[in-house]
């Protein structure tokens, strides 16, 4: 059991972090009112994911979709004496209800990855549900800025693209492929190698979000450390099989949520401060792009008021990052058309 002595403190942090995220954002004023909703948001991503973004000061109004299990994950959430209103969702027919007036819709909706499984081999379930999401955000809440984490995220972020186009609703700034997992890997395990504070560590991913075509650029991170070539390459193949990590380690019990449920909420917490005009917000994302001749690729992104106001280029790569941008190509190429074609069958 948790001492008094943890709560309290584990309620002070949350509180200092809230404070902070309200100071660096808006100084004196008070926050925009802002709704987020979540659809999926009784699964293995969604329900941590929906606690983090209750925890978010800059979120006034949650809303948790599901086909099932919602009423029990908001009545739960509800509790926390954060600023945000919380209301659940069941079953296609208040899809819409959970939609209205969002400002940021994030989809964690279908199945997790079991172990032997590629990201591939979710596609069939989860692009049909990332299609119907998508045309019902299409109707219901157009402008939202839509941060897609369902995998492949690859082919699921074209797909939205298509559903949206048909519509007549696309706006290619505010369509996200969530890749921030990929950079919070790529921290996180550099740090351990560099010997630097993780608090510290900024490393641009670049690419895709599945395998090879996850590109960590190890080169441009800082604080930089003059790490062994056999050690980059180690790097990056940890960061490109991170996922496969944890589905291995959790023995057929599920993929990575809670990892994944934290990259989530930091990407919508980055997007909710775009929109209420925090200067410089710069993510990673999966976004429309000429960086590459590739349609779609991840790169940093601008966050603002209109979604992504800008797409950075790739910087200088070194040989190692500039045969593995080549060796990504044809897969990533191949999973974007994967997802084009499935929309438009």
């Amino acid at each position: 059991m948790m001492k008094p002595s943890m709560l309290r403190s584990l309620h002070s942090a949350v509180s200092r972090g809230s404070s902070h995220l309200s100071r660096r954002g808006y100084a004196t004023e008070p926050a925009p009112t802002r709704k987020v909703a979540i659809l999926g948001a009784a699964g293995g991503i969604g329900q941590p994911l929906s606690l983090l973004l209750k925890l978010n000061p800059l979120v006034s109004s949650l809303s948790l979709y599901d086909i099932g299990g919602t009423p029990g994950v908001a009545a739960d959430v509800s509790h926390i004496n954060t600023r945000s209103e919380v209301v659940g969702y069941q079953g296609e027919e208040q899809l819409g209800k959970a939609l209205e007036g969002a400002d940021v819709v994030i989809i964690p909706a279908g199945v997790p990855r079991k172990p032997g499984m590629t990201r591939d081999d979710l596609f069939n379930i989860n692009a049909g549900i990332v299609k119907s999401l998508a045309a019902a955000i299409a109707k219901y809440s157009p402008h939202a800025l839509v941060n897609i984490i369902s995998n492949p995220v690859n082919s699921t972020v074209p797909i939205a693209a298509e559903v949206f186009k048909k519509a007549g609703t696309y706006d290619e700034k505010r369509l996200f492929g969530v890749t921030t997992l990929d950079v919070v890997r790529a921290k996180t395990f550099y740090a351990g190698k560099a010997n630097v504070s993780v608090a510290d560590v900024n490393v641009p991913v670049v690419g895709g979000h599945a395998g090879i075509t996850i590109l960590p650029l190890f080169s441009q991170a800082t604080p930089q450390a003059n790490l062994d070539d056999d050690v980059i390459q180690a790097l990056t193949k940890r960061t490109q099989d991170g996922g496969t990590e944890v589905v291995e380690a959790k023995a057929g019990k599920g993929s990575a949520t809670l990892s994944m449920a934290y990259a989530g909420a930091y990407f919508a917490d980055a997007c909710l401060k775009g929109l209420n005009g925090v200067p410089d917000v710069i993510e990673p994302s999966f976004v429309q792009s000429n960086v590459t001749e590739l349609p779609f690729f991840a790169s940093k992104v601008r966050l603002g008021k209109n979604g992504a106001e800008e797409v950075f280029g790739l910087g200088t790569l070194s040989d190692y990052e500039k045969q593995g941008l080549e060796n990504l190509k044809a897969e990533l190429a191949s999973s974007i058309e994967k997802g084009i074609k499935f929309a438009n069958q």
